[in-house]
């Protein structure tokens, strides 16, 4: 019998699309009721989802560590700190494999301090662009109508700053359009990176999103707490921050579409993912920064039709951190993983070989390393880890801070870290976090004598 059905491509197209603080919990895939996200379920439904982990849940070190597969504490530590001169990202492997490179969008991880009128308008120049063979971004920008990018094409001509004409999401979509189009007439396989800022604050979007959400009709989180003031902050913002989500869908499945309609999405992985979550009123807390599941639970879907070629789909509970990013991408693609890296290749999990656990850690690992003194902030530095089957421990300096049973807990109600009859529990997580924080080379003074 001859087998006519089309075979995946050895080195398939990868497309990277990723907002910034997005939460996992924040998907109709998800279970939340308050929102429609018909294009990324789908997306979801057809690929693999894995268990995403924002290791460090604030904006520079998290895309320090996924461009590189390096911790924050290896690369890129706070806040608006640069990623140093000469390092090698993810796009270098891929530039050695023979693939077109691109980077569209927010990169922050150049070391600028304003985000708002000057500050959008810094220029990174090109040494500082990780290496990408097409480069159109910014620094960082709160201004979701107000959005300039710079940046230089395939040829190494410069592009000079010019305005977005329209909504950031939307506009930066069109240019990802744009460069599919263009790799549809070449036979090179291209990596391309789609970096929006939505749906992070402020809370804006599109007309016929933003007044989607009406704030009294939203159904809050278990452990938001009843207390007005913050029901009233949360309920707005999550109106806002919806439509922000809802517009990211739309522009996802605009980007799917295009692909069926040029027949390359046999050949293309689009992976779906944020860099870390918000809390919206959760533990009685606003944005990043903190080890709580709103802020470090994050999107992460291996998306594809691929499933007719006899891979896996569904949901996995496998801990994917901001490290293991590039390794796994490099797997899709067949192309070996720099020994520079420190993350873990799950792109096995999505073929339908037997898995061996043991080659899949059983935790990830947390930290905030420099504190960012924003509003709203965790203000110290902290450490922890999330295990598979369930527990989380987190400390301060010298203190025992966190301990959950997620499994009887996932709202975080119960606190541990302090209950004698933890004791055992805790040690054995901190055992596992002094052994990480050792190889790694990272200094952070644990509790003693728990």
């Amino acid at each position: 019998m001859v087998d006519n059905k089309p075979k995946p491509r050895k080195h398939p197209n990868i497309i990277w699309v990723f907002g910034d603080q997005h939460r996992a919990q924040a998907l109709g895939c998800s279970g939340d009721p308050n929102v429609h996200t018909p294009n990324i379920d789908r997306l979801a439904s057809e690929g693999l989802s894995l268990n995403g982990i924002g290791g460090c849940p604030l904006c520079c070190p998290y895309r320090g560590s996924l461009l590189t597969s390096k911790y924050p504490h290896q690369m890129v530590p706070g806040h608006e700190y640069p990623m140093p001169d000469g390092t090698k990202t993810v796009a270098h492997p891929f530039n050695d494999a023979g693939y077109h490179t691109a980077y569209i969008g927010k990169w922050h991880v150049d070391g600028h301090h304003e985000r708002d009128g000057r500050g959008a308008l810094a220029f990174i120049k090109p040494h500082r662009r990780g290496g990408f063979k097409q480069w159109l971004g910014f620094e960082n920008n709160n201004s979701q109508w107000d959005c300039w990018v710079h940046g230089h094409d395939d040829k190494g001509n410069e592009i000079e700053h010019y305005r977005l004409p329209t909504y950031e999401t939307d506009a930066l979509t069109d240019l990802t359009l744009d460069y599919i189009k263009e790799r549809k007439e070449d036979e090179q396989p291209f990596f391309c990176v789609l970096s929006v800022q939505p749906p992070h604050d402020p809370y804006v979007s599109p007309e016929e999103f933003q007044g989607r959400h009406t704030p009294g009709d939203l159904k809050f989180r278990p452990n938001v707490p009843d207390i007005k003031s913050i029901r009233d902050v949360a309920s707005r913002e999550l109106a806002g921050y919806y439509g922000m989500i809802e517009n990211l869908d739309h522009n996802l499945g605009r980007i799917r579409d295009l692909l069926w309609d040029l027949e390359m999405i046999e050949d293309t992985h689009i992976i779906f993912f944020s860099d870390h979550g918000d809390m919206h009123g959760s533990q009685g807390q606003f944005r990043k920064t903190n080890p709580f599941e709103e802020a470090i639970r994050v999107p992460m879907i291996l998306g594809g039709t691929n499933p007719r070629y006899g891979t896996r789909n569904g949901r996995m509970d496998y801990l994917v951190n901001h490290v293991d990013m590039a390794p796994t991408t490099l797997g899709l693609c067949n192309i070996d993983v720099p020994d520079w890296m420190d993350g873990t290749d799950y792109s096995a999990l999505r073929s339908t070989d037997p898995i061996n656990d043991e080659d899949y850690p059983d935790s990830a690992f947390l930290q905030l390393v420099v504190p960012t003194k924003h509003g709203a902030s965790t203000d110290r530095p902290w450490r922890g880890i999330v295990t598979r089957d369930g527990w989380k421990y987190v400390c301060l300096e010298h203190q025992p801070w966190l301990l959950f049973n997620l499994n009887e807990d996932p709202y975080e109600q119960a606190n541990h870290a302090h209950n004698s009859a933890y004791g055992a529990k805790r040690r054995e997580l901190q055992d596992q976090l002094e052994a990480w924080i050792k190889k790694t080379g990272d200094e952070f003074p644990l509790p003693q004598d728990i």
